[in-house]
């Protein structure tokens, strides 16, 4: 009887064993893919670019999770992106029930957007008269 009590336990193990190396070798190959789509630009973060990835980090989220936050579309102006944003900050008022975790992410969001439309706005090239004209 304890002989094959011990059959059992040695197999049970040996098959756990086998699942958790499945397991691990499936999230290794799962980050490398991951982190060769971050370098090759097609991952969260909006390209390679170590500014962008350091705006990330610094304010915790990807300018696609801000958009989502805030419900806005690419093509959005910063008069639609600010309306958005009153609106879901007001919601989430604390006074009225909401919380002031989701007024921060709302916050944290806007920040990222804004942030990087000021980016935008510091690489675009001003136009001249010449180019007015045409």
């Amino acid at each position: 009887m304890a002989k094959y009590l011990v059959q059992i336990v040695v197999l049970g193990s040996q098959a756990l064993g086998r699942a958790f190396a499945r397991a691990v070798r499936q999230e290794y190959q799962a980050s490398q893919q991951a982190a060769a789509a971050r370098n090759s630009g097609g991952g969260r973060s909006g390209g390679g670019d170590s500014r962008t990835a350091a705006a990330n980090v610094r304010l915790g989220m990807t300018l696609e999770e801000a958009k989502q936050i805030l419900n806005i579309t690419p093509e959005c102006d910063k008069a639609e992106i600010q309306k958005q944003y009153d609106r879901l900050f007001q919601l989430n008022d604390k006074n009225k029930g909401g919380s002031f975790y989701l007024q921060s992410k709302i916050f944290r969001a806007k920040e990222r957007i804004d942030q990087d439309l000021q980016k935008a706005e510091e690489e675009t090239p001003p136009k001249t008269e010449s180019s007015q004209r045409s």
